[in-house]
């Protein structure tokens, strides 16, 4: 049974039994999932069905099985070249095999999950950062352009040797089995590189499932390589060691899941929540995960048929995002969920209104968690059955140390209770000094050494509970005074029409930024800028939040796990603010496009290159903070 986490004294008990280095945890990611293939090797593992259907196709893994095939993988790895510290990089929608590329990429060397919706040049980026030897990525398929993207990439990465082809035909049934094969894209791409191309499936069969042809060494070490960021500009890679999560997966067990729990994950496998939370968690439980679509909640009829699928399975436990949780909200409860008994929200703060909304819809009780890429994940949660503070991320987990901080003249000072600071953490998960592959990405990312600079703002209440006020970087700086977005977010998400709302700051000439939303409807919901912003001035009640421009969009910008995505919301603001600029001033000018510079931050680029006006132009543009330069 898991413990009591109910309280904060709940979690002290736990800490207080040994240090984090007694406990009698596996050392590497293979003694782990033996150790839980061993205990349970007939009971399911991971279940995956390619469409939504509550009684469409599936399959599903034991855990006997899942270690058979995840030895396989780590052989086949192995046999192409890949050693303990090569990179296995993978960019797969959801699927078994992107499953066993995670496990067994782990056990062989170490494996680089990539976001399928990046674009060829990010892509590329990464593989170059890591040096990827291997890529596991889908062999062409009808109404995706993965195959061909990852083709592009692998052309201007020139260390990888090999691409190993996942066909997703097999998980089809007839008719669409007998369509695909006729309508499948041509992929003329991908004889354009320098790799060999493989089929995944017919090389895994080669290798035997019942032994390791290597050793697996008894050492902690990093073993995955996960992006942050990356929608634009060139992201960060943050590395994983066993440590880090061997404890995630021991706090899901510890806390959490049985062997007997079904989890709901409609999230991406190329994600920490989903890979180094729920699957780290499920190996150390032996829990059942669900994982419907390749594209999971953003897959076609999830939504539509999500109830029924957390009937089909005997769901006991649905991990979310605040998107997610918004759209679920106009879904009606069409099923028998009475298994259902709690949802995990993670990944951005979870709007009060939108807290309330679920948990009287669904009557589920409902979990909002912290955790960042750069520590593993985990962090904070809030007490399971216990007191719970709707907008804080609950308690930190033991073996977690939160501080708040702030800079001094004479160094990091800790913050008073409620005193709003940086959240800076320390914990297993959290590889001090080398979070990053990039070295110069870790310069001034920890305090004293230890605690790790989150970039969150936040604050710790006296009964030891979390807050996220913001992100440091997202604050609204209004004439040298700081404005918190979630304040103005978390009063637009009241409207009854708003489903998701995102605040920034828009540039002005004399304040240097002004606060701006732009928020995404429910569906159905009829309302106007005019009346959101009555709206606004009745419910912010600092007036220096109140925003000066309001914009409805059919849909916000949003990361593959629902963050709204903030940089494209301020390249919409810095156009239209520019634009109007240029445009009162009698110029032809006009913003052809803002890029993410990696030195400069958000450059705008001004087309046509006139000459004639340059002076005007830069006296124009000179009144606002954000650089620009003529486009070429």
């Amino acid at each position: 049974m898991p413990s009591d986490f109910s309280s904060l004294e709940a979690r002290n008990v736990i800490e207080a039994e040994m240090p984090w280095e007694a406990r009698d945890v596996p050392v590497t990611i293979y003694e782990r999932l033996k150790k839980t293939a061993e205990a349970f090797p007939d009971r399911p593992a991971f279940s995956y069905q390619i469409t939504s259907g509550p009684k469409d196709k599936a399959e599903t893994m034991t855990w006997r099985q899942t270690l058979e095939k995840s030895t396989q993988a780590a052989n086949m790895f192995r046999a192409l070249g890949v050693g303990e510290k090569d990179v296995i990089a993978y960019i797969m929608p959801n699927a078994n095999e992107t499953m066993l590329t995670f496990l067994g990429g782990m056990v062989a060397g170490i494996v680089n999950p990539i976001n399928p919706l990046l674009e060829p040049e990010q892509i590329a980026a990464i593989l170059r950062e890591t040096n990827a030897k291997v890529v596991v990525t889908l062999k062409s398929f009808p109404k995706t352009d993965v195959a061909q993207k990852v083709a592009e990439a692998v052309r201007h990465a020139p260390n990888v040797n090999t691409v190993l082809e996942v066909d997703l035909l097999r998980y089809l049934t007839p008719p669409k089995k007998w369509i695909v094969p006729f309508i499948r894209p041509k992929n003329a791409d991908a004889t354009a590189h320098h790799a060999d191309i493989l089929n995944f499936n017919t090389e895994l069969a080669k290798y035997p499932g019942d032994r390791l042809s290597f050793e697996d060494v008894r050492e902690d070490r990093v073993a995955a390589y996960f992006h942050t960021g990356g929608t634009t500009g060139m992201p960060k890679v943050a590395q994983h060691k066993y440590s880090g999560m061997i404890y995630n997966g021991w706090i899901g067990s510890r806390l959490l899941f049985t062997e007997e729990d079904n989890i709901m994950c409609p999230l991406p496998l190329f994600h920490v929540f989903a890979c180094q939370v729920i699957v780290m968690s499920q190996l150390a439980s032996g829990a059942h995960g669900v994982f419907p679509t390749p594209a999971g909640y953003r897959g076609e009829g999830v939504f539509d048929n999500f109830w029924k699928l957390c009937e089909r399975w005997k769901i006991s436990f649905i991990i979310t995002v605040p998107t997610a949780v918004s759209v679920l909200m106009q879904r009606k409860v069409d099923a028998d969920i009475s298994s259902v008994r709690m949802a995990f929200s993670g990944s951005a703060p979870l709007p009060v209104e939108l807290y309330k909304r679920f948990e009287q819809t669904a009557g589920v009780e409902i979990v909002e968690g912290y955790g960042l890429t750069e520590a593993t994940c985990l962090v904070s949660v809030n007490p399971v059955g216990g007191l719970k503070k709707i907008g804080s991320v609950g308690i930190p987990f033991p073996h977690t140390d939160v501080k708040i901080l702030r800079h001094t003249p004479d160094g990091p000072v800790e913050c008073a209770v409620d005193e709003v600071g940086e959240i800076c953490i320390d914990s297993p998960g959290v590889f001090a000094g080398s979070t990053y592959t990039e070295r110069d990405k870790n310069h001034d990312l920890f305090h004293h050494d230890v605690y790790l600079r989150t970039g969150d703002l936040g604050r710790i209440d006296e009964d030891g509970y979390l807050w996220i006020t913001g992100r440091a970087k997202d604050l609204i700086i209004r004439g040298g005074h700081n404005i918190d977005p979630a304040e103005i977010e978390e009063a637009l998400a009241g409207h009854e029409a708003i489903a998701m709302a995102g605040a920034i700051g828009q540039p002005d000439a004399h304040a240097g930024e002004i606060p701006c939303a732009y928020v995404e409807l429910i569906e159905g919901a009829s309302v106007t800028p005019e009346e959101l912003m009555d709206y606004a001035k009745v419910h912010i009640h600092e007036r220096a939040a109140i925003p000066k421009h309001i914009e409805i969009m059919d849909e916000l910008p949003k990361t593959a796990v629902g963050k709204v995505f903030k940089p494209e919301l301020r390249k919409m603001a810095i156009t239209r603010i520019y634009n109007a600029a240029l445009k009162k001033a009698g110029l032809s000018a006009r913003v052809a496009v803002v890029i993410d510079d990696k030195k400069r931050g958000l450059v705008a680029r001004i087309t046509p290159d006139q000459q004639a006006e340059a002076e005007q132009v830069s006296h124009v543009l000179g009144q606002f903070t954000n650089p620009w330069e003529w486009a070429e």
